[in-house]
């Protein structure tokens, strides 16, 4: 990389290329000398990169604000294609709907007026067009109140831009400023309060919680508190300052005006499902960015002003957004951000609202989990404390987590944990063994240290747990094959015993499938029934495959049609998972591979995993179990997976087919011209061209069209298979919500008279089945037995 570059990407950083200095004015001064010197053979390349970077570091804008104005002054023309270029970007950003471009370059253009790159004038014109198109969409005759989301983020996208250029613009155009802060006032005015409770990570019991601000309103207010203080943000870099004399010569160049996208017409016929539907739309399309985690007491949290929390947790969700695919360098520059205090806490915070975020996270939780390591082991002295207080706070609130974000909880800090050699002071959690079995605090251990052993070995998990013993009695026991049929010398051998013998000794013999298959209906289903006859072969074909995942999936493709021949139908598919289960009942991961796997050679059908995961005996292990929501899970992820592949395949193939009827028309074409041409020979007409090519051109033609019809077939294939995968989704999730009202039914009291929900946490409803051994109280469930006497404790190799 050229030093030019170099020092583009890494202005503001404490880095080698700027000697470990933290001065701005020394960085922007060498940079700007190095871009100077490389201006006129590398033109269009720093044109190209300052965009990029302005884009994809905008913790940095205010760095590249002040280098475009520098170049300005030399260069009046450079600066201007920078303005319309990210002009451009922005306008194609608000049609495509592409929220982080749409704030990104709004800061971008703020952060150039106050490098006297671009006029203030308009910027107020820029913010009043968006306000305009969000006053408009919330007007109820001319507009469409459902894509209010959109409304708000274009607000939002005003307010969050204002700490870069608050203040320039209150002193250079004060009235146009007022008229744009007014706007919005009465914008806010008129916009319904978004409430998303549905979507929070912790149940709250304060029904003055109801009442809390949504995060538009949270954030007028943290602007409110901003402009009091006369707009001074320590959390943004105001390098332009100490430029300002040089600056001042620049000239100013107009923003051509922006257009905001019309929203979808209003129809008069629209019900109130259609209502919901298209609010839903519009929110999949303008989400709310954060969903604010507040972990951490105010008393431990960094001592920082509303605003600078706000910048910081900007700063901190762009680079996690820029660099997903490069987790050093995100953590890298997480811990380098251009900010004059310590904000560790607030990063935790700000990374745990990410990974716990409802409905689904950003990015794969496995990219947090990365993250989180680098992060431990870039500050050894600093980060690891505060995730470990993290989790002591989210363990101490586990009772009122969404059931989502605690399985989201427990796989990341048991991977978090094998990456630190399993250390933990288990001895502050071995009160949970004193809780019922139901209990959240004493369920989230057992499944943390059972999904451990996943990632480890049992013997090595208990070894982990030495200085709390009484938590061995939560370890799943060790993860053998439960074979019915297994000899010993000392146990009488039944009926069935010969049976598996006899199958296992065929199958070692490479016995084809047909004879296994008749075998099986002569030998055992009709001397002993269908029932034995599926434990029997189930059973011993799972112990075949029991020593790895290779042999499994070897028996699975081998004797897969023996298992379909025998488990055809619905019940008897059932059947077959409850034999899977009871054959790994020492193994939950083994049992939620064998099904995941059968399910993908469409040997067991969704709804019959439905059917058994919504049988009584795992019902009863609903709430102290999580290994039956995870085959769920799983087989309605694999149901939406085949529909998303299918569509991008049909894609794919629609492309193609467009190309081959293209190629196949033009193949003709050529072949017909060449057939057109005659010459006369002996008085009679004779092809012109040469019989050869003649040969060659029919055969292309024949090829092409050959290419089109393989084609329209695979991709009517394909259609088809869709209908049927549709069909099939439809059906899961008819049967899921079926299943599952019936289970709530049959165990919530009803409603009272008066419309009055019961209160499912008094302590006098028996909402679950609960081991009658067991303290029969639900506040038991809040009672976490909080032991007080904690330990400091360091995660190894930081």
């Amino acid at each position: 990389m050229s030093s030019w570059r170099a020092l583009l990407l890494r202005i503001g950083d404490k880095c080698p290329e700027y000697g470990g200095s933290v001065d701005y004015k020394e960085h922007i001064d060498a940079c700007f000398g190095m871009l100077w010197r490389e201006f006129e053979h590398s033109k269009d390349e720093i044109f190209d990169l300052l965009l990029d970077c302005a884009e994809q570091l905008p913790q940095k804008i205010p760095f590249y604000g002040v280098l475009v104005g520098l170049i300005n002054l030399e260069n009046e023309d450079f600066a201007k294609g920078i303005v319309d270029a990210a002009h451009s970007r922005l306008q194609d950003a608000l049609y495509a709907g592409n929220c982080n471009r749409i704030r990104i370059f709004l800061r971008f253009f703020t952060a150039l007026m106050c490098s006297n790159v671009i006029l203030p004038g308009s910027i107020i014109e820029t913010y009043e067009a968006l306000l305009s198109s969000a006053a408009t969409t919330l007007d109820e005759d001319t507009g469409n109140p459902s894509w209010q989301s959109r409304a708000d983020f274009y607000v939002s996208c005003i307010l969050s831009s204002l700490p870069w250029g608050g203040a320039e613009l209150v002193e250079q155009v004060p009235e146009e400023f007022e008229r744009v802060m007014v706007g919005i006032q009465s914008y806010l005015s008129i916009r319904v309060h978004s409430d998303d409770t549905g979507l929070t990570i912790f149940e709250s019991h304060d029904e003055s919680s109801l009442e809390k601000k949504d995060f538009l309103e949270d954030l007028w207010d943290r602007i409110q508190a901003l402009s009091s203080d006369g707009w001074k943000a320590e959390s943004v870099p105001r390098p332009h300052l100490s430029f300002e004399s040089q600056l001042v010569d620049g000239t100013s160049h107009a923003l051509s005006p922006i257009i905001c996208p019309e929203q979808p017409q209003v129809s008069s016929s629209r019900s109130a499902a259609s209502i919901e539907k298209e609010k839903h739309e519009a929110m999949l399309k303008y989400p709310q960015r954060l969903c604010r985690l507040d972990i951490f007491p105010p008393s431990k949290a960094e001592n920082m002003q509303p605003i600078d929390r706000f910048v910081v947790e900007e700063y901190l969700l762009d680079v996690l957004l820029f660099f997903n695919g490069c987790r050093k360098e995100c953590a890298s520059f997480m811990v380098g951000l251009p900010v004059p205090f310590r904000y560790e806490y607030l990063m935790a915070e700000t990374i745990f609202s990410q990974l716990l975020l409802l409905p689904h996270a950003p990015f794969k939780p496995l990219y947090y989990t990365l993250v989180i390591i680098d992060l431990c082991k870039a500050l050894p002295g600093a980060f690891p404390a505060v995730v470990i207080g993290a989790v002591r706070a989210l363990f101490d609130r586990i009772a009122d987590m969404d059931m989502e974000c605690r399985t989201r909880l427990i796989l990341w800090f048991s991977h978090h944990l094998s990456n630190f050699q399993n250390i933990w002071p288990w001895e502050e959690w071995a009160h949970v063994t004193d809780l019922p079995k139901w209990a959240p605090q004493r369920v989230f251990v057992q499944e943390v240290l059972e999904r451990e052993i996943r990632l480890s070995y049992w013997d090595k998990i208990k070894q982990s747990i030495e200085n709390a013993p009484a938590l061995e009695e939560l370890l799943p026991p060790k993860g053998e094959p439960s074979f019915k049929y297994i000899t010993e010398d000392d146990r009488e051998n039944t009926v069935g015993h010969t049976l598996s013998a006899e199958f296992s000794n065929m199958v070692r013999a490479r016995k084809t499938v047909q004879q296994l298959i008749s075998w099986a209906e002569e030998s055992i289903i009709q001397a002993h029934g269908h029932k034995v006859a599926v434990e029997v072969i189930i059973q011993t074909l799972l112990d075949i495959g029991s020593k790895s995942f290779t042999h499994l999936i070897t028996v699975l493709e081998r004797y897969g049609q023996i298992i379909a021949k025998l488990c055809p139908d619905h019940d008897s598919q059932v059947l077959l998972i409850d034999e899977i289960s009871t054959f790994w009942k020492n193994n939950t991961q083994m049992t939620a591979i064998t099904i995941d796997r059968m399910m993908g050679y469409r040997l067991i059908s969704n709804l019959a995993i439905v059917s058994w995961v919504f049988s009584p005996s795992n019902i009863d292990q609903f709430h102290l179990s999580d290994i039956s929501w995870e085959i769920l899970r799983n087989a309605i992820n694999k149901t939406y997976n085949r529909i998303a592949d299918l569509r991008k395949e049909i894609l794919s193939l629609q492309k193609g087919l467009s190309l081959a009827e293209e190629a196949s028309i033009k193949a003709q074409k050529e072949l017909e011209a060449a057939e057109s041409k005659l010459v006369i020979v002996d008085g009679q007409p004779a092809p012109a061209e040469n019989p050869g090519r003649l040969k060659r051109l029919k055969g292309y033609a024949g090829k092409a069209k050959d290419e089109e019809i393989s084609l329209r077939e695979s991709l009517e294939t394909k259609e088809a298979l869709l209908v049927r995968a549709l069909k099939e989704n439809k059906a899961l999730f008819l049967s899921l919500y079926k299943r599952f009202g019936e289970v709530l039914t049959e165990r919530l009291p009803p409603v009272s008279a008066d419309g009055k929900l019961p209160n499912l946490r008094s302590g006098h409803v028996d909402v679950m089945a609960v081991d009658l051994e067991e303290p029969a109280a639900m506040d038991d469930d809040h009672d976490n037995g909080k032991n007080d006497n904690r330990q400091s404790i360091e995660w190894q190799n930081c």
